[in-house]
């Protein structure tokens, strides 16, 4: 049942309100205090009354019968004697949550513009998401980070940043831009940016280099969090890591990682995004005890996945199916989110509280019925009630440059019987090292379909310095043609796994004429494709036409054999040196556990 927008019979409104105006107030907006107390003590009435609800409190993890009374978009009070409104909602005993807060995703990964994603997010539950920006930052640096800001202003969805700390990620690839900790420092003072992003250098971290440790004091001095990225970091290099003064992580590989990492004092971020889910393995260790110290987040949510899955709605729905119950499942995109980060104004419904709420028909099910922000309706059965104001800007287009390209460059020359060869672990952004030999034919290496040993190319497209990093990659399966993208984490240069040279070649082009975005090439044609020309990493259209477009795209990879379920996806992290345990850049090939560029030929 649809919560109605009437007087119930139990009520004591004087009025109906008008219509809600589309413009929604600003998040830190808070009534004058006597009108506050005057509606929580019952002697004025609410501007708003949600009615006859489930209140699910995730303090003590009770869900109790309730009214919620509103004033001026926050909580005035929650209790069955709040009946005066000037307008009610009659819940007909749906449950009602604290809006859901992400505390770690980068925008960039849905592919959608910045009101497009707030859109999804809003229709799904989420009021609250803490961004960083740091794709978008290694293609335009700064500009990018400030382009992210004046984007998402407006909008329903309060967008909270982290300063990138890492762009480039490492020196062992080329970004289109430098953030220095004079930078990092300068971004911690811009509204809106909450705390240091986070931090993949951890060797940096832990041998205590100048440049990442003058960022890490940046934060230190603001007062504001520090984020980590530490997969398979223990022992003496995590206790390095986090004295200083790291606070949480999302990468855990493991239970027993994650545990060690709790021991320490982390906060650990339980991932469930598009391109890694780690809920399964790392659920079974979340406990009473340690709850408190554990939440949800996505990293990454793709567009398909939104649209048709949902966002942390469909995180808690998983939650719940393994066993967790939905007041703690609720509690970890809450309450737990909220106060690692420091906002005392939201994660609960409570007295002073922002009135960010979410009103589900089941709780085990997550329905999201409606959804208010700052005590104002802003989605209705996976509608949106307002409009969001989008921002048009040319600066952060044609972004992509990759000089003169010839099949010449693609050429890999034997040198040596031994290759080292990216092996893909499914479902997963890790990768093995395997050494085989590799097919070759008069003098040069080729890509073997039957082994499913393909080439793998990645060129730097920000400076047209015509750089292209050579290797070859197990796992994808595809018997022909080639898939290419400027999604390439973290530096964004263009990245191409083919079966043969000239569809490599013809995907580079393809994706420059473009502006960036994601094509399918086979026999020299393009077979499906997507542009992304916001930095060659977001789309300018609606997220039903995008999601359309990546459906196509995959179609094609299918048909042509690849086996994976998001080959595209697979192929982002390809170029990202943080992460292990083989990785390529336009600079060569990356030993992850070494951190060194090392020979594609073993020996």
């Amino acid at each position: 049942m649809k919560a109605e927008r009437k007087r119930p019979r139990d009520m004591e409104c004087r009025s109906k309100a008008p219509a809600f105006p589309a413009k929604r107030q600003p998040c830190c907006r808070s009534p004058k205090i006597e009108s506050l107390l005057a509606v929580a003590r019952g002697d004025e009435p609410a501007d708003l009354v949600l009615a006859n609800g489930h209140v699910v409190n995730v303090f003590t993890g009770q869900i109790q019968h309730a009214n919620v009374a509103i004033k001026e978009g926050r909580i005035a009070g929650v209790g069955p004697e709040y009946t005066k409104g000037l307008e009610c909602y009659d819940l007909a005993d749906q449950f009602v949550l604290p809006g859901f807060i992400d505390g770690h995703i980068h925008i960039e990964s849905s592919l959608l513009s910045l009101h497009e994603f707030a859109r999804l997010a809003l229709i799904h539950g989420t009021t609250t998401v803490v961004a960083d920006p740091h794709e978008i930052a290694n293609v335009l640096g700064m500009a990018g980070v400030r382009y992210m800001l004046k984007a998402s202003e407006g909008l329903q969805l309060d967008v909270l940043v982290m300063a990138p700390s890492c762009v480039p990620s490492t020196n062992m690839e080329t970004s289109g831009a430098t953030i220095s900790a004079r930078d990092t420092a300068a971004l911690l003072k811009l509204p809106r940016v909450i705390g240091l992003a986070e931090m993949m250098n951890y060797p940096g971290v832990a041998y205590a280099d100048k440049e990442v440790l003058a960022k890490l004091q940046a934060a230190k001095e603001a007062g504001k969090p520090i984020d980590g990225h530490a997969p398979g970091v223990v022992g003496q290099l995590l206790q390095a890591y986090i004295a200083a003064g790291v606070g949480s992580d999302h990468e855990c590989i493991g239970p027993h990682e994650a545990l060690e990492k709790l021991g320490a004092g982390m906060r650990v971020m339980v991932r469930e995004g598009s391109a890694a889910k780690n809920m399964t393995g790392l659920l079974p260790i979340v406990n009473e005890f340690n709850a408190r110290r554990c939440c949800f987040v996505t990293d990454d949510k793709h567009p398909e996945e939104l649209l048709h899955h949902g966002y942390l709605d469909a995180t808690l729905r998983k939650a719940v199916s393994q066993g967790m119950s939905p007041a703690a499942a609720v509690q970890m995109v809450t309450l737990n989110p909220a106060e690692y980060f420091g906002f005392k104004d939201r994660g609960a419904i409570a007295p002073g509280y922002a009135a960010d709420l979410v009103v589900v028909g089941e709780l085990p099910r997550f329905n999201v019925r409606m959804v208010f922000k700052n005590g104002r309706p802003v989605a209705q059965d996976r509608k949106l009630l307002v409009k969001l104001p989008e921002l048009k800007d040319k600066s952060v287009t044609g972004t992509v440059n990759i000089g003169s390209l010839t099949a010449r460059s693609l050429a890999i020359k034997a040198q040596g019987e031994l290759a080292r060869i990216i092996r893909i672990v499914p479902d997963q952004i890790i990768t093995e090292k395997h050494i085989l030999a590799p097919t070759m034919q008069k003098g040069l290496v080729v890509a073997d379909t039957e082994r499913d040993i393909l080439k793998l190319a990645v060129i730097e497209r920000h400076k047209g310095s015509g750089r292209i990093g050579l290797g070859l990659v197990s796992g994808f399966g595809l018997k022909k043609g080639a898939l290419g993208t400027t999604v390439a984490h973290d530096s964004h240069n263009v990245i191409i796994v083919g079966t043969n040279d000239a569809d490599i070649l013809k995907a580079a082009k393809e994706l420059k004429r473009m502006g960036g975005g994601f094509v399918a090439v086979a026999g020299g044609k393009v077979a499906a494709a997507l542009a992304l020309p916001i930095a060659g990493l977001m789309s300018d259209r609606p997220a039903e036409e995008v999601a359309e477009n990546l459906t196509k795209l995959l179609d094609k990879a299918h048909v042509w054999g690849s086996r994976l379920a998001n080959p595209f996806v697979t192929l982002s992290f390809l170029a990202l040196p943080v992460i292990p345990e083989l990785k390529l850049t336009d600079r060569g090939l990356v030993d992850v556990s070494q951190f060194k560029v090392v020979s594609l030929f073993e020996g």
